[in-house]
């Protein structure tokens, strides 16, 4: 197949680098797997991105059989996603003059923004059109009310375009419901789990102890204790803080290493750093919580094993790749139960589900996991087995084949047209 994939705002190029900022993060991950794996199916993949630097090719080989296409949408410097809206209009023009030249199969678009400017390109070419969202308007609202910087028919679109294209992907059961609360029929809801990386994200590998992985000074030097660690995108629905007020009910032996946000050498200036190191001042735990910044892929299977438990308890996740990261790697997750992170983390048989926004649920969880180190590798070994055979990327690439083959062959018919428009 000639598969065009959208991901407006997040390159495949960039998840390889230090990821963590504030739009950068699983997205790039996943797209960037995705196309991989269904290259490696033998498949022509090639992902339209919005240019962010004028000195950037227009294309780019990612590997054999993927493209990375630079689609010049507004000015070639990155713009912050939530203001990207009005430059899909030009994201759109740019895709239907390119399909033209080279019609493909079938569409896949990655994020609404994405599936905004897709879909009336493909549309005149007849092309069938996947989408996934990565994450819903109505849910970010939900959770964020006032602080929500979405643009404001964000929602409307989203209910449109699920209406209209010839499937959509929910990457977890919660996101099955919220679908069709948005007015999505059910029967064009296909789940689809993204993935993870087994052959790079292994529980054995060089790199595995503390002192090699973690660089020198305070974090280092803590090596005997039990370390706790967070891989995520510095921003405040990620519950990062909620770990961090952990931690003053757990021993002084406890740790805890945070890694994303910017790189290392900006952590100083960045906000959300302030925040954190402000509220580990005020319970007690300054000198027990460790910022590394950003960190690269190859890095992160090194560090995963460096740690004895991994905390991830966002107040909401689409989907979360760093459970299955740290699954792959053996290591026991604390994980908040919602959206992705309620089905790929089995309660009491890969880690602990706790609560979103609940320090004391998480010290428990952790001082379990602390407490029993025989159980604790237990449940690391079983989420490596649980990665490995529901998770690896080319099941995901399979089961998106299919979908693609589907749609293809008009198993769901298109409903519709949508035009981009302005933004309200």
């Amino acid at each position: 197949m000639r598969i065009a994939m959208v991901s407006e705002h997040a390159s495949p190029l960039a998840a390889s680098d230090g990821l963590g900022g504030v739009d950068a993060g699983g997205q790039n991950v996943a797209v960037r797997a995705l196309a991989l794996a269904l290259a490696d199916a033998g498949h022509d993949v090639v992902v339209h991105t919005r240019r962010t630097d004028r000195r950037t090719p227009r294309r780019v080989a990612l590997a054999p059989g993927v493209t990375v296409d630079h689609v010049d949408a507004g000015p070639p410097v990155e713009v912050p996603k939530d203001e990207l809206v009005e430059h899909m209009d030009a994201f759109s023009a740019e895709l239907a003059t390119c399909w033209r030249e080279e019609r493909p199969d079938v569409v896949h678009a990655h994020f609404w923004m994405s599936g905004l400017a897709a879909l009336p390109a493909a549309r005149a070419l007849a092309v069938p059109v996947v989408q996934t969202f990565h994450a819903l308007g109505s849910v970010k609202r939900r959770h964020q009310g006032a602080e929500d910087t979405s643009p404001a028919r964000r929602v409307a679109v989203e209910s449109d375009l699920g209406a209209s294209v010839d499937r959509v992907l929910a990457t977890c059961r919660e996101e099955v419901d919220e679908l069709v609360a948005l007015g999505v029929p059910v029967d064009r809801v296909t789940v689809v789990p993204c993935g993870v990386d087994v052959q790079h994200f292994t529980a054995t590998g060089d790199g595995a102890q503390r002192s090699s992985t973690m660089g020198a000074g305070p974090v280092a030097a803590r090596g005997d204790g039990f370390r706790v660690l967070t891989v995520s995108r510095l921003v405040p629905r990620k519950g990062v803080d909620t770990v961090v007020a952990a931690l003053a009910n757990l021993p002084a032996d406890v740790e805890l290493v945070v890694a994303g946000g910017p790189r290392a050498e900006g952590l100083d200036d960045d906000p959300e750093v302030a925040r954190l190191r402000r509220l580990a001042r005020e319970v007690g735990v300054a000198d027990r919580v460790h910022f590394l910044g950003a960190v690269g892929q190859d890095a992160l299977p090194a560090l995963y094993r460096s740690a004895d438990a991994v905390a991830c308890v966002p107040a909401y996740e689409p989907f979360g790749l760093v459970p299955l990261e740290a699954m792959a790697c053996a290591r026991p997750v604390v994980a908040a139960a919602v959206g992705g992170l309620a089905d790929t983390v089995v309660d009491g048989v890969t880690g602990h589900h706790v609560p979103a926004g609940d320090p004391a649920a998480v010290a428990a969880a952790l001082a379990r996991l602390r407490d029993a180190p025989r159980r604790a590798r237990a449940l690391g070994r079983a989420g490596r087995r649980r990665a490995e055979a529901e998770y690896g990327w080319d099941r995901v690439a399979a089961a998106h084949e299919r979908v693609y083959g589907e749609v293809i062959a008009g198993a769901v018919g298109s409903v519709g047209a949508l035009t981009t428009g302005s933004p309200a």
